[in-house]
């Protein structure tokens, strides 16, 4: 896979697009990438759909199907196409769905961060319901779901909380105290059941010098059921708080925790790095020192516009006739019709005369 060549900017609009795909301090939300493997299954197809529909509108969905294969050894076949969508589709997610007799059902979630590969999460599909086949109302493509995880796993479990981060990092999730209930229209719930016996588990997320890759499967790891349900919110009698009402919209996915690429602890930590910034400046100007702009409650730009002070009397508009007042147009007639002061009325008799005087001189010759 050939590298992308650095290019330097031409003009200033070229400049400007090269600085946004510099690390900033407050980042934009991350664009995801779904990528089909040399073969698919038609679960895979149709979770890969959901998903990205879901993720929408900052998802890229590959047609065409790629020879890649995160967890092959050789990076060539891999982990180098990943990097490389990567770094030209300034993209740091990707779900890779694939299908083989040894792994059917494959989907791979994958991470990266500056531009290489952090970590990757492989996970068998058991279970896959398209959202066509739950008729009920769909959530408006953009919007973020009130994301619930139920397990104790999720907390304590290294498989599980990877795989906690990479859903809260893929779909933007953030953890708050409070939520308007008005507001909400979307929930996806992500239960695992308990483990068999949970003295077994020997998992470690990293050695803390390398990166490690390890075989989930063979714990027998409890299946993960994602669900999604559409929120309404309706007047309840006898109290002021509403009360929600859950529908199903779709996909219900059913999988199981295969292999797993932890991240290595140093580059974890270039990751989790953020530049010091006071409260104030993310609120207001999104990172960056802009005068006058604000972000309201919903995280809204909102601008204000400083004006000198307008003299609309002077304001040029369109003169009609049926628009023009009679009465001034009366005054101004009147005034037109007026003799002049300084004796006009008498210069006009004397002209008079002399021309009558002037005639009489002519008809005596």
């Amino acid at each position: 896979m050939a590298m992308l060549r650095t290019i330097k900017p031409k003009n200033a609009r070229s400049k400007r697009a090269l600085d946004a795909r510099e690390p900033q301090l407050v980042e934009n939300e991350k664009t995801a990438i779904f990528v089909k493997g040399e073969k698919t299954s038609e679960p895979v197809r149709i979770a890969m759909k959901d998903l990205h529909a879901l993720k929408l509108p900052h998802s890229i969905n590959f047609n065409k199907k790629n020879p890649i294969h995160p967890f092959d050894v050789d990076p060539s076949r891999g982990l180098q196409s990943l990097e490389f969508f990567s770094n030209k589709n300034d993209a740091s997610l990707f779900v890779v769905g694939m299908h083989s007799k040894k792994r059917p059902n494959d989907l791979v979630w994958v991470r990266c961060f500056d531009g290489q590969v952090l970590d990757m999460i492989e996970m068998g599909l058991e279970k896959a319901v398209p959202m066509s086949e739950f008729k009920t109302t769909k959530m408006a493509p953009g919007h973020r779901f009130l994301m619930c995880f139920q397990s104790s796993l999720f907390s304590s479990h290294p498989s599980y909380i990877l795989l906690k981060s990479m859903l809260l990092d893929f779909y933007n999730g953030h953890e708050i105290d409070q939520i308007p209930l008005e507001g909400l229209e979307a929930v996806m719930t992500v239960t695992a059941g308990p483990l068999k016996n949970e003295s077994t588990s020997t998992m470690e997320p990293t050695d803390g010098k390398v990166d490690l890759v390890v075989d989930a499967g063979k714990e027998d790891l409890p299946l993960v059921h994602l669900r999604v349900y559409t929120a309404k919110a309706t007047a309840a009698a006898g109290t002021k708080k509403p009360q929600v009402t859950l529908s199903e919209m779709g996909p219900r996915l059913d999988f199981r925790i295969r292999r797993i690429k932890f991240p290595a602890e140093e580059m974890m930590q270039q990751a989790l790095k953020r530049a010091k910034m006071e409260k104030k400046d993310i609120e207001k100007g999104q990172g960056k020192k802009r005068k006058n702009i604000e972000t309201d409650a919903m995280g809204d730009l909102i601008g204000k516009i400083h004006m000198g002070k307008q003299e609309l009397k002077n304001l040029q508009s369109r003169k009609m006739k049926g628009l023009k007042d009679p009465n001034v147009s009366a005054k101004k007639r009147s005034s037109d019709e007026t003799p002049l002061s300084g004796g006009g009325e008498g210069r006009g008799k004397e002209k008079r005369a002399r021309k009558a005087a002037n005639a009489d001189v002519s008809m005596s010759d």
